[in-house]
């Protein structure tokens, strides 16, 4: 039986989505704004992120120092995630305890100080982040793999942003980005756990009614056009590693061809988890391209990796290169495997076994209190609420000739960016 959602809207615009789930005594509560860096424009990339870290800063009411010490103290778990479509914060508490994050998310909507001290502090924190994520191997390929990819679309720029932008961006910036994006016509606030919906909402529109809503204007994002001929990439860096990453244009969540191209993913390299917040794990070694690059030594591993987005983002295939192999040998062996989506039929137990796989993952991904407040707000993020609900019924819809079709249309080599990273050795030096 699947549980009723509430879904209202206040007269400021912000909507809310409530989950009745008495299975324990703890309610799980996350704040969903519209903004992160598909909304950001070159000057001013990483702008979202580093709103995000600011809201841990404080308010007049919340101290910085205060917050994290109060949650802890009311037994809670909290954090945040700014992604391409959207920035987030949540809180799960012991139900009896809620109001401390009722009250604090509605307070931070509107009162966070943006004190100069604490900006040029997470500055420094922001830019040491970017730093250490400039030594890690599949992060500078996959930047250099999102800029070759995208020529227009600011999902072509990592969300922690260009590292001139971090150094450019001001207090003003900061707060003027806060004032305009984070306002509760802007915002989907979802809650679900152990509540009665009528107290409920009398709790949130004392809360969060008064706050006024904010005069949005987002700006077009542009359409990104179609790729048309392979572009390849080389990043070359410190390490002993080889790293093959191939990009294809994928479809958006909302499209209709992205639950077959699930299905191709599972069947392909292994489920791909559309919960960043966790949930378990599904083995890949069933997928095709285990058994055709692992099992062969080609590779040490491969993943693939799907994700939900409102426009066309990317699919990427990523292969840890075996010591005795050249990337050309295992991109070989990899295309040689889409050939095979390609062209030549699929059989039924082979999708039937890749379906399961994938609503596996997805079950993981969504049975406890803070998965399932995770998915009321997510969803809407880039599609609806239904999008969810109806996600194990459109898998169970999906035909071998969807999966060869989806191969066929999205696999092609002119669709794609093929990225190796080449290691030059533990010093740096070429050998």
């Amino acid at each position: 039986m699947i549980t009723p959602v509430t879904k209202m809207q206040l007269s400021n615009g912000l909507t809310l989505h409530l989950k009745e789930i008495h299975t324990a005594p703890l309610i799980s509560h996350w704040m969903w704004y519209r903004i992160g860096s598909r909304n950001e424009q070159p000057g001013s990339t990483g702008i979202s992120h580093w709103v995000e870290h600011m809201q841990f800063k404080g308010t007049p009411n919340f101290p910085a120092g205060v917050l994290d010490k109060a949650i802890s103290r009311d037994g809670g778990v909290w954090n945040a995630f700014t992604y391409l479509d959207w920035t987030a914060y949540f809180e799960t508490m012991p139900a009896d305890k809620i109001d401390l994050a009722i009250r604090l998310e509605a307070d931070r909507m509107l009162h966070s100080t943006f004190e100069p001290e604490e900006v040029e502090s997470e500055r420094t924190v922001i830019i040491s982040e970017r730093q250490g994520n400039e030594n890690e191997p599949l992060y500078r390929l996959d930047e250099a793999i999102q800029n070759t990819a995208f020529r227009q679309h600011p999902y072509r720029f990592e969300i922690i942003g260009e590292m001139e932008d971090l150094h450019r961006i001001q207090r003003d910036d900061l707060y003027r980005h806060y004032r305009r994006y984070y306002a509760p016509n802007n915002a989907v606030l979802a809650i679900a756990g152990d509540f009665d919906t009528a107290a409920m909402v009398a709790r949130l529109e004392a809360a969060y009614g008064a706050i006024p809503p904010s005069d949005l204007d987002h700006e077009m994002v542009p359409e990104e056009s179609p790729l048309d001929a392979e572009r390849r990439v080389e990043v070359r860096g410190p390490g002993e590693t080889t790293y093959l990453r191939v990009a294809y244009r994928a479809p958006a969540a909302a499209d209709p061809d992205f639950f077959a191209f699930t299905v191709l993913d599972s069947l392909l390299s292994g489920p791909s988890g559309l919960n960043m917040f966790g949930g378990g794990g599904i083995s890949n070694k069933t997928s095709r391209l285990y058994r055709a690059l692992v099992e062969r030594e080609l590779a040490i591993n491969v993943n693939g990796g799907l994700q939900a987005t409102i426009q066309p983002f990317l699919y990427s295939l990523t292969a840890h290169v075996h010591p005795n192999q050249t990337v050309e040998r295992v991109l070989a062996a990899l295309d040689e495997q889409v050939r095979r989506l390609q062209d030549e039929p699929v059989g039924e137990a082979e999708i039937a076994r890749a379906v399961k796989q994938a609503r596996a993952l997805f079950a993981y991904g969504s049975e406890n209190i803070t998965n399932q407040a995770f998915w009321l707000g997510y969803a809407e993020m880039f599609a609806g609420y239904d999008w969810f609900l109806n996600y194990v019924a459109e898998l169970g819809k999906v035909t071998p000739a969807d999966v060869r079709r989806i191969a066929q249309v999205y696999l092609c080599p002119e669709r794609r960016v093929v990225g190796a990273y080449l290691p030059t050795g533990m010093d740096g030096e070429e050998s």
